[in-house]
């Protein structure tokens, strides 16, 4: 208990929110400047401090960074991501989205919250108990991960290559306003073809019009909605939904008096533990008549309450004197695949709040992520000693 305290006392406030400054200063978002800039500026800060970062390629010019504090097996991964959203049009920010304006306390800028805080949190915390022990009995490994926004390609590539290998558990720092989260909401991203047959507007006779088609199915999506959340709604994560996101038909730019060949449904289905993803595709399949293709799958996982690590982090909030609240993760993260792929327990534990990731004039509380870096030194030294 003593020497977790000290870990947390070694956290440095001010090396803490200089970090998340640069980083919120350096754009991430893909397409763009993609997450090169970030790693490359990681890679020297650590080296610099002592550490022995190494590059991992998720996509050609999309790297992940690691770096280790330690040796052995039974170790517990650091984690968080580099790339952010766009920030969109620029003109809507009160504060330039990539200013790192300080005011009233807060850090304004894209990705201060989701999740630049968190990640500087994770490394003010690994450079602390550097500081204050040179190490721990097992190993700390910060994994500084690409493409969590988009097909999480990052975390992929950082499984199959062995990399969660050894390591008992993930701490994931996404925004969950200090939140201990056992629980993350599966996801399918799915595409459905309606084919038609192309005809003149003044004959609908003639052809085949997929729209009316693509139509029915998006209509009765709500019944089936609804009959999978009479039957699933999760204390923390609440209820499945099935998301129309775009629906496209057009036999191309101002051709009005043209049946389309095709129409195109896309679809974000959120999942709670419990829910078959392959028997809910079959499901949407039957209802549209229509080929589903499943563009992502990302499970819904759970960490039991009494495992080490959730112990740990509960442990370290109490330690700082504050409260221990559960909760879910509405989305999925990248401990969506750490723990579905590598098996390892996961919480989800970050600053900010949940609502504001990918808004406009995004925020976080500077404070919050010095308590969030003294809290995960504290959980590092509790979970490995």
């Amino acid at each position: 208990m003593e020497k977790a305290l000290l870990a947390a006392e070694a956290v440095d406030e001010k090396e803490v929110v200089d970090l998340l400054k640069a980083l919120v200063r350096l754009p991430s978002h893909y397409p763009g400047p993609g997450e090169a800039g970030v790693v490359a500026f990681l890679e020297g800060y650590l080296r610099e401090r002592g550490l022995n970062p190494f590059r991992q390629e998720a996509a050609p010019g999309r790297p992940n960074l690691v770096a280790d504090l330690g040796e052995g097996k039974g170790g517990l991964i650091l984690e968080g991501h580099t790339d952010v959203v766009t920030p969109g049009e620029e003109v809507l920010w009160t504060y330039p989205p990539y200013g790192a304006v300080v005011e009233g306390g807060r850090l304004y800028g894209r990705g201060a919250c989701d999740m630049k805080g968190g990640l500087a949190a994770l490394i003010g915390a690994l450079l602390a108990v550097k500081r204050a022990f040179g190490g721990l009995k097992r190993p700390l490994r910060l994994a500084a991960l690409a493409d969590e926004e988009g097909m999480m390609l990052g975390v992929k590539a950082f499984v199959r290559a062995g990399l969660a290998g050894g390591f008992r558990g993930a701490l994931v720092a996404e925004p969950e306003g200090m939140e201990v989260c056992l629980w993350q909401k599966g996801a399918l991203r799915l595409r459905l073809r309606f084919p038609g047959r192309m005809a003149h507007g003044a004959m609908p006779y003639a052809g085949d019009n997929p729209i009316p088609k693509a139509a029915r199915f998006v209509l009765g999506l709500q019944e089936l909605e609804r009959r999978l959340q009479e039957a699933y709604n999760h204390p923390y994560l609440g209820l499945p939904h099935l998301t129309p996101t775009r629906f496209l038909a057009s036999a191309g730019e101002d051709q009005l008096n043209v049946i389309p060949a095709q129409a195109e449904v896309a679809l974000d289905v959120r999942t709670v533990p419990g829910v078959d993803h392959g028997a809910l595709v079959a499901e949407v399949q039957a209802l549209a008549g229509a080929e589903v293709e499943v563009l992502e799958d990302r499970p819904p996982v759970e960490t039991p309450g009494d495992d080490p690590l959730v112990q740990a982090a509960e442990e370290a909030l109490k330690l700082l004197g504050l409260p221990v609240r559960h909760g879910g993760v509405p989305g999925a993260t990248d401990g969506t695949f750490l723990r579905a792929w590598a098996g390892l327990p996961v919480v989800v534990l970050g600053p900010g709040q949940k609502t504001l990731p990918h808004q406009v004039d995004e925020w976080v509380d500077l404070g919050e992520v010095v308590l969030a870096a003294r809290v995960y030194a504290a959980l590092a030294v509790l979970f490995l000693e």
